[in-house]
């Protein structure tokens, strides 16, 4: 048996086009263009690039982009006062703050600042409880991504057995409660876990986020499961003439997963798109809600 190969590019591309539809109908219907601020804090390159497709993305989509670059060397209460002049800005429907931030700025701090409407990244607390809660939430957006992917699979995910590996704030955690929305069974494995592989050979559906190159191993995956692979690692070339270029592989061995799952994603090229598809639709959701009108029925 060989996977059939869950194409996150394509998917996210469809997405992307229902946003941009509903953005166009906004702008028709109502004068309403939704607007994303996206904050980069310093000069790290991959931030750079990911803020640059970010607002490319954006941009495509027909929102308007407000890119706020500051110095490594912003204070806090700058940046502080940053958000809060986006929170009351009627044009920014959505406030990203790119992490990680500078070591002398405290990230929790400037994510609670922001406006729990505004949040398209869906780490504010209030957020986090109420999605916690089964309770209409802006979403983070990778778990949403990953959930979305999954459904190209199984249209329903009720009674499915789910494992998530990982449990971090950003998509462990939130990716088990949308699928216990989702009427999942759901179990959270982690690097405590015992018997880890035994553990994910129960899973029909199994979503790999714990950050560690190519971890889950073949033997690992029930024959037909769907895999998920969150992980983004870059890892030392291969001997030879390749040796000093690095590559970029998943949480799971994918050459290994393709011949025992029934569904997998590669990486790179499938969760990350998704991620950035995600980020429009919820920059789409709070713009309407922040309006008074119903949320666009896209990627429910």
């Amino acid at each position: 048996m060989v996977a059939r190969i869950i194409d996150g590019k394509t998917i996210a591309a469809d997405l992307r086009g229902k946003v941009t539809d509903a953005v166009h109908r906004l702008r028709r219907d109502r004068g309403i263009v939704p607007g994303l601020a996206v904050v980069l804090v310093g000069k790290n390159a991959a931030s750079e690039v990911y803020v640059r497709n970010k607002s490319k993305a954006v941009t495509e989509s027909g929102m308007h982009a407000f890119d706020q670059h500051l110095p490594e060397g912003v204070s806090e209460p700058d940046l502080l006062d940053l958000i809060a002049k986006l929170n009351t800005d009627p044009r920014v429907n959505g406030i990203l703050v790119q992490l990680p931030l500078p070591p002398h700025i405290n990230s929790q701090k400037i994510i609670w600042a922001i406006d729990p409407t505004k949040d398209v990244d869906g780490f504010h607390p209030l957020n986090i409880g109420r999605l916690a809660g089964g309770l209409p939430a802006l979403a983070p957006c990778t778990p949403l991504g990953c959930v979305l992917l999954a459904k190209t699979v199984h249209p329903s995910l009720a009674g499915l057995e789910a494992v998530v590996i990982g449990r971090s704030n950003i998509v462990g955690k939130p990716v088990a409660q949308m699928l216990l929305a989702e009427d999942a069974t759901v179990t959270i494995a982690h690097s405590k876990t015992r018997d880890l592989a035994v553990v994910c050979r129960r899973a029909d559906l199994l979503v790999a986020a714990m950050g560690r190159p190519e971890m889950v191993r073949g033997d690992w995956i029930k024959p037909g499961a769907t895999v998920i692979d969150v992980g983004i690692n870059r890892t030392p070339g291969q001997e030879g003439k390749e040796a000093s270029k690095s590559r970029i592989v998943g949480d799971v061995a994918y050459a290994e997963a393709v011949t025992v799952a029934g569904a997998l994603t590669p990486v790179p090229g499938s969760v990350g798109p998704m991620t950035i598809a995600c980020l429009l639709l919820n920059t789409l959701r709070a713009a309407c809600l922040q309006n008074g009108l119903p949320a666009p029925a896209i990627g429910n």
